[in-house]
């Protein structure tokens, strides 16, 4: 029995795995979810979610648990799952990385989204009157972030999606080869994906080379729109 920890990506909440988790438990394994500060069941104010606060929430849930757990991070949570790593090397015995941010040492997942310039969704980012979060319209959510998925998805995604705090965004991710380069990664690029683009995910699982590279032909969000397919990547790391 392996255990897995999912982590939600911007905006969202643990309730993106709700179709993921089930699966992953019916193959005889452990799946835990949470949300992360400011998000899902979470009510921390979008005003003091910061990525030390993410990092304290993880930690949490993962020196809870008695063996290595496979981590999963989704979009924004890659440079979550890299920073825990480093911290927590012996605690993991794999990170999947589904089209997230699999940075450099030193960079920022703002930095990195500026340099996706085959991206479509962040120049449609509406920012709060404090210039702390961001959010997107009804409309634009459901085009970038959920275009293959169910209508009934979709609603629940826009009831349930909170605005992103910029700050977790702007920190710069710190790395070593000796601790976060020794734990095998893997990498689930989305070839639809208009929030992280197809080119961008490739070159990123080249930064920091992964043991395995599968793709689906999914957007950004194939916890919904493919759950099986995803469940049984999950299952074949």
């Amino acid at each position: 029995m392996s255990t897995y920890i999912l982590i939600h990506g911007a905006g969202t909440g643990a309730w993106c795995w709700d179709k993921i988790a089930p699966r992953l438990r019916q193959a005889g394994h452990q799946a835990i979810v949470f949300d992360l500060p400011g998000h899902g069941q979470d009510k921390t104010p979008v005003a003091e979610v910061t990525f030390d606060r993410y990092l304290q929430r993880t930690t949490e849930v993962l020196t809870a648990q008695e063996e290595p757990v496979i981590l999963v991070g989704h979009s924004l949570a890659g440079i979550l799952l890299s920073q825990i790593a480093e911290l927590y090397p012996t605690k993991i015995q794999r990170l999947v990385y589904l089209t997230a941010y699999l940075l450099e040492d030193g960079e920022t997942v703002l930095q990195a989204a500026q340099r996706d310039t085959d991206a479509q969704a962040f120049p449609h980012a509406i920012f709060d009157e404090t210039g702390t979060a961001f959010s997107y319209p009804p409309e634009k959510l459901q085009d970038f972030f959920y275009p293959d998925c169910s209508q009934e998805d979709i609603e629940r995604a826009k009831q349930l999606t909170v605005p992103q705090s910029i700050q977790p965004g702007g920190v710069p991710l710190h790395v070593t080869a000796e601790r976060f380069g020794r734990i095998p990664r893997v990498y689930i690029e989305c070839l639809q994906d208009k929030v992280i683009s197809p080119a961008f995910q490739r070159q990123m699982s080249g930064v920091w080379p992964c043991q395995n590279v599968f793709s689906l032909e999914t957007s950004h969000s194939p916890f919904f729109s493919a759950p099986d397919d995803l469940s049984r990547l999950l299952l074949s790391v």
